[in-house]
């Protein structure tokens, strides 16, 4: 296959050969600080408890458009299920195969080739880009994103414009951006109770009796209405342990594992108190920790969706939906210090699942739409 008809493709397939499960780059940002490099990046590798990221930076002046993704994938599962090796890039019937194809070293290639593309017409420009790769976004997300984010305030570069290559096309590429994403908010709820024998309840006090009516209101409750731009916030159990594997014995506790998707209409605070609210009138004894969050962020029409909405036009001949559904992102980092964040990448049907693939000539068009953003946001000099 000629290379330079599809350079996205053969560095897309470079990046998935490398088993990089999070939290472990398996250098693919040494690939990429080798491309950014040579056309006069400085490239700066941030790295914190085994993680790593790339920060790389071409110019010293505003505005400042940053491309973020990451570089860690999630576990294959079962390798007898992949029609291929997952580490083993594969085209087949138009499609590249392999474990982070969509998500997201399709879109992370897509930002070098596109970079590259962009400084080739224009290598005097007004303003600066900088690529901001994390290998923990699959992960716990404690020292990734975050930390290049923390890098930044602390020497005061703020971020006028930034694009997340996360899959967010839904049935073809450009159809979908997400200008925003809902809260998220963990939590481990411990049920404290008193073990006994079975045949002596009046001796014991089952913590799963006396969590299941406040799970059931808990699992019912309308936490909001959601907004303009956010769906209602959902709260999900996502597990429940108790018991000594005995069945003739009452356990002493029950471990509940929860979480919230919550939008702009409601706030940590709120969540919680209406929580311990359900759990108090039901005289349950209880512990709770919160160990995980990350706040909802917004980015209303204006320069970036403007520009994003009119290259999809250009390139890709539809007008794309505006959307803060899904899961988290690291926008959520991003947002904290950058002025506007949008979220665009390839389609998302088959992020995280058996036989992950993204359409090549998507990819393609990914870069040059990339290229077109950058067209509109840094003018020349």
């Amino acid at each position: 296959m000629d290379d330079r008809a599809h350079p996205t493709l053969d560095l897309a397939a470079d990046l998935i050969a490398r088993r990089s499960l999070t939290p472990d780059d398996a250098g693919c940002q040494d690939v990429l600080a080798g491309r950014l490099g040579p056309l006069g990046f400085a490239c700066e590798a941030i790295v914190a408890n085994g993680v790593t990221n790339l920060w790389a930076r071409l110019g010293k002046t505003a505005p400042l458009v940053v491309l973020a993704g990451h570089t860690d994938v999630v576990p294959t599962g079962p390798l007898d299920a992949w029609h291929s090796d997952p580490f083993v890039p594969v085209l087949r019937d138009g499609k590249l195969y392999g474990r982070g194809a969509a998500d997201m070293k399709g879109a992370v290639a897509a930002f070098v080739v596109a970079i590259e593309a962009f400084l080739a017409s224009r290598p005097a420009f007004a303003g600066s880009i900088a690529l901001a790769i994390t290998s923990d976004e699959e992960g716990p997300s404690v020292d990734g994103t975050v930390r290049i984010v923390e890098a930044l305030k602390a020497r005061g570069e703020a971020i006028d414009y930034c694009i997340v290559g996360e899959p967010s096309s839904v049935e073809r590429l450009g159809d979908m951006i997400k200008n925003g994403r809902r809260g998220t908010l963990s939590g481990t709820l411990t049920v404290h109770g008193v073990q006994g024998h079975v045949a002596y309840p009046h001796l014991a006090d089952n913590p799963i009796h006396r969590i299941a009516p406040a799970l059931a209101e808990l699992a019912a409750i309308r936490w909001d209405d959601g907004n303009e731009h956010f769906p209602p916030t959902t709260w999900q159990c996502s597990n429940v342990h108790a018991g000594t594997g005995a069945t003739n014995v009452i356990p002493g506790s029950l471990e509940l594992k929860f979480n919230w998707r919550h939008s702009t209409a409601s706030t940590r605070e709120s969540l919680v108190a209406r929580l311990e609210d359900t759990l108090r009138r039901h005289g349950v004894r209880y512990t709770l920790a919160l160990p995980s969050s990350g706040a909802p962020y917004l980015t209303p029409r204006g320069t970036l969706v403007d520009a994003v909405t009119a290259a999809i036009r250009e390139q890709c001949g539809i007008t794309p939906e505006l959307s803060c559904t899904g899961g988290t992102s690291d926008g959520r980092f991003l947002a904290t210090i950058a002025r506007e964040v949008v979220e665009l990448g390839p389609v998302n049907a088959t992020i995280h699942k058996v036989d992950e693939c993204v359409d090549v000539a998507e990819l393609e068009a990914l870069a040059a739409l990339y290229r077109r953003i950058l067209d509109r946001l840094l003018p020349a000099a």
